[in-house]
């Protein structure tokens, strides 16, 4: 949904970084289970409480913030601050997302028993890129698809998609937070 958004509010290239920082956090994630790094990996579970109520902390404040941000009525102009920003808050939302953590050490743990043992850095290392690549390939997708549309919102479509963006986002950050309950 904040890929979406950004890219219907800020351009193509907004949507692609902020999809870029989910690719990331998704390629931390992959290193960790590939390398068998299970220091970190005990690490990101024994505190998925506290990552997913950061997260979740996180998601309701975007929410709450895009509900009372004005659609801006011009396109914006890409700053190196504003890139920096839209990768690094969805680098952290995902990496804080509890469902991620625990989506990658479930398919990680099920290829470990299906897979051979002896696996080399090299093989580590491909399936790490192999993460990032699809992640990727993902967001660029779906940035570029959606900036096809963008011409096509104007300041009053753009309030809805903040309105509903918003209504997303917070139950996201309300859902995070009851799964710790």
């Amino acid at each position: 949904m904040l890929c979406i958004r950004r890219t219907l509010a800020k351009g193509r290239l907004y949507g692609l970084v902020s999809g870029l920082g989910a690719a990331s956090a998704d390629a931390f994630f992959g290193t960790i289970a590939a390398f068998g790094l299970t220091a970190i990996s005990t690490v990101l579970v024994d505190n998925r409480a506290l990552l997913g109520l950061f997260g979740g902390l996180f998601l309701l404040y975007l929410g709450i913030k895009t509900w009372f941000t004005p659609p801006s009525e011009e396109a914006a102009s890409a700053s190196a601050r504003g890139l920096i920003t839209a990768y690094t808050s969805t680098l952290f939302l995902a990496l804080t997302n509890p469902i991620t953590i625990l989506a990658f050490i479930a398919i990680f743990t099920t290829l470990s028993t299906t897979v051979d043992t002896n696996i080399t850095i090299m093989t580590s290392s491909l399936i790490v890129l192999g993460v990032f690549v699809g992640s990727a390939a993902w967001w660029i997708f779906l940035s570029t698809g959606v900036s096809f549309f963008r011409d096509r919102f104007d300041t009053r479509m753009m309030g809805v998609v903040n309105k509903f963006s918003s209504v997303i986002i917070t139950l996201f950050g309300a859902y995070a937070l009851l799964s710790l309950l």
